[in-house]
C-alpha cells in the first residue's frame, strides 16, 4: 500500500467514533477526506503544508484526531519525534485532545500502545517515543517544541494576515527536514486574513508542496439550494445532518441578521459576520485600474483622513471621466520606525507594503505633516493633478491646514469639513455605493483600499442613515473613509434610487 492507503487503512481500522448515536463503531471516512489524506502522504515531491477549507459540522476535529494518531502510534509515527494540535482557544484545544483519547480508550489495540496524561493535553506512543502535545492561543505556545507534525484547527478564526501563535508553531518545525502543517478551517470572513491568503497564494502559485483542497458555496448563491449546500459540505448525510442545515438556512433565509454568519459558517464563503458596508463581490467588481488622464483633466477631489501621531493617515484623490466612472488614487502614509509593531498591532502587513511601493513610509517614529504635505505637493505636481477640494475632518486639521498653508499646498482648492457623523456620511455612503452597483468606480484593487473595504462595518440609525463605524472594524478603514468624502464631491451627490432602506447593499 501506499503511505496514504496505510494511513487511510488505520483511521479505519483502529479509530473509534469517539461519540454520539454511533460512539464505539469503526470511524469510516469520507471520500473527500480519503482524497485529502491521499494528496497529502502520495504526493510525489512531498507534502510540506496541506490545507482543507470547509464548512462547520463536516468531520474536521475527528479527521484531525485521526491523522494525530497515525503519527503517534500508526504508519507515520518516527522515533522520538513530537506531534501538535494548536488551536486558538483552550476549549477548542481540549476537544480536539478529549476526542483522540476518547478513540485510543474505545480500542484495547491502542490502549496498549499509547498512554495519556490529561493533566498535560499529552500523548505517549509508547512503541516509537512519540510525544503529542494540544496547544492553544491563550495558553502554552509552541516555543521549544520541535513537532513533524502540526495541525491547526480553525485557522480560519485569525484577524488579519498574521498570528503570532501560528507563527511560532510554524517556525518551530525548521529543524525537520520533511515537516507536514496541516491546516482544517472553515473559511475566514476576509480575503485579508491570514488563512484566505494561505489558500489564495496556494491556489495561485500552484506550489506543488503544497495540498489546498476548498470546499465552497458559490458567491451570490441562493441560500436555499441544496445544489450548494454540497458543494460547502461534502459530508453532507454522513457527519453533517441535512435537516439541521435546512432549518438553520431557512431561518437565515428569513432573517437577513443571521444571513452573513450562515453563509461564513454554513457554506464556506467568505463574508463577515458582522454588517460589512460592502459586499465583497460588489468591491471586486470594481477593482479597474485608474487612469491618470482622468485625474488630469478633470476635477480632483481630495479626500484626507488624517491619524494620530502613530497611526495612517489616508489621501485619496477622486475624479470623474466623461462616461460618469470615478476613478481612485490613494496614498496611505505611516512612520516607518516602529513600523513593525504597528503592523502586528493591526494585523496588516504594513512592512511588506511599504517594500511593494503601495504605503508612503515617513521618516521618525510619528506622523510628521510637514512631510505628508511635501510628498503631496511634489507628487501631484509631477503628476499635472490639481485639486479643486479638499475634504478633510475636523482632528488634528489646523496643525495639516498651517503647514499646507506654509508649504504652498492646495492654495486653489476649497477646504471642505465633512462630519464623521450620519448627516454629513450618510449621503457620502449612498452615493459610493450607488457608484460601485453601477460599475462606475476604478480603484485598481489597491491592497489598504481593499483591507478597509473588507473590514469597514457599516451601522444604520432610526432614520435609515448610514455611517462607517470605525469602533467596529477589526483593521484600519481610514483609507475607505477618505475615498467616501471624496467621491461624493465628483459624482454630484448621487445617491440609491431606493429610499432611505439600505439594507439591500449592506453585506
Amino acid at each position: 500500500m501506499t503511505r496514504g492507503e496505510k494511513v487511510i487503512a488505520f483511521v479505519q481500522e483502529y479509530c473509534r467514533v469517539p461519540e454520539g448515536s454511533l460512539a464505539g463503531q469503526r470511524l469510516v471516512l469520507a471520500d473527500f477526506q480519503k482524497q485529502f489524506i491521499r494528496d497529502i502522504y502520495d504526493n510525489p515531491v512531498g507534502t510540506r503544508r496541506a490545507l482543507l477549507s470547509i464548512a462547520r459540522k463536516n468531520g474536521k476535529t475527528s479527521l484531525i484526531a485521526g491523522l494525530m494518531l497515525a503519527h503517534i502510534c500508526g504508519p507515520e509515527a518516527r522515533l522520538n519525534s513530537q506531534v501538535v494540535s494548536g488551536a486558538l482557544s483552550r476549549d477548542q484545544a481540549a476537544l480536539v485532545f478529549a476526542l483522540a483519547a476518547k478513540m485510543i480508550q474505545l480500542d484495547d489495540r491502542l490502549s496498549k500502545v499509547c498512554r495519556i496524561i490529561p493533566s498535560g493535553k499529552r500523548i505517549i506512543g509508547i512503541a516509537q517515543n512519540v510525544e503529542y502535545k494540544a496547544l492553544a492561543a491563550d495558553g502554552t505556545t509552541a516555543h521549544g517544541l520541535s513537532p513533524a507534525l502540526a495541525i491547526i484547527d480553525e485557522a480560519g478564526q485569525v484577524t488579519g494576515p498574521s498570528s503570532p501563535f501560528i507563527d511560532a508553531i510554524t517556525t518551530s518545525q525548521g529543524a525537520h527536514d520533511h515537516p507536514l502543517l496541516v491546516v482544517i478551517s472553515t473559511s475566514s470572513p476576509s480575503d485579508a486574513d491570514l488563512f484566505s491568503m494561505w489558500c489564495d497564494d496556494a491556489i495561485r502559485s500552484g506550489d506543488p508542496e503544497t495540498v489546498c483542497h476548498v470546499y465552497k458555496a458559490d458567491e451570490g448563491c441562493d441560500l436555499m439550494d441544496r445544489d450548494q449546500w454540497r458543494k460547502a459540505n461534502p459530508g453532507l448525510g454522513l457527519f453533517r445532518s441535512e435537516k439541521d442545515l435546512e432549518v438553520q438556512l431557512a431561518q437565515a433565509s428569513r432573517l437577513p441578521s443571521m444571513e452573513a454568519s450562515a453563509r461564513n459558517l454554513l457554506l464556506n464563503q467568505r463574508v463577515a459576520q458582522e454588517s460589512l458596508f460592502m459586499a465583497p463581490a460588489v468591491w471586486k467588481r470594481c477593482a479597474g485600474l485608474p487612469e491618470m488622464n482622468v485625474f488630469r483633466e478633470n476635477s480632483v477631489a481630495i479626500g484626507l483622513d488624517l491619524s494620530a501621531r502613530n497611526d495612517l493617515t489616508a489621501a485619496v484623490c477622486a475624479a470623474r471621466d466623461d462616461t460618469g466612472v470615478v476613478h481612485l488614487l490613494p496614498f496611505v502614509f505611516c512612520p516607518t520606525r516602529g513600523i513593525e509593531e504597528r503592523a502586528r498591532r493591526d494585523r496588516a502587513p504594513y512592512d511588506a507594503w511599504v517594500k511593494q511601493g503601495v504605503m508612503v513610509p515617513l521618516g521618525g517614529e510619528s506622523m510628521d505633516y510637514r512631510q505628508i504635505v511635501e510628498w503631496l505637493r511634489d507628487k501631484l505636481d509631477d503628476e499635472g493633478i490639481d485639486p479643486a477640494v479638499v475634504c478633510f475632518d475636523r482632528w488634528r486639521i489646523k496643525d495639516f491646514r498651517a503647514v499646507a498653508d506654509e508649504l504652498g499646498f492646495a492654495q486653489m482648492a476649497a477646504w471642505k469639513e465633512v462630519g464623521q457623523g450620519f448627516r454629513d456620511f450618510s449621503p457620502r455612503c449612498d452615493a459610493f455605493m450607488s457608484l460601485m452597483l453601477e460599475g462606475k468606480v476604478r480603484h485598481g484593487g489597491h491592497p489598504l483600499l481593499n483591507m478597509a473595504a473588507a473590514n469597514a462595518v457599516a451601522v444604520v440609525d432610526a432614520a435609515g442613515s448610514t455611517k462607517i463605524d470605525k469602533s467596529k472594524a477589526t483593521q484600519r478603514v481610514d483609507p475607505l473613509v477618505a475615498a467616501l468624502m471624496a467621491v461624493y464631491e465628483v459624482s454630484d451627490g448621487q445617491a440609491p434610487t431606493m429610499g432611505s432602506d439600505l439594507s439591500w447593499w449592506v453585506a
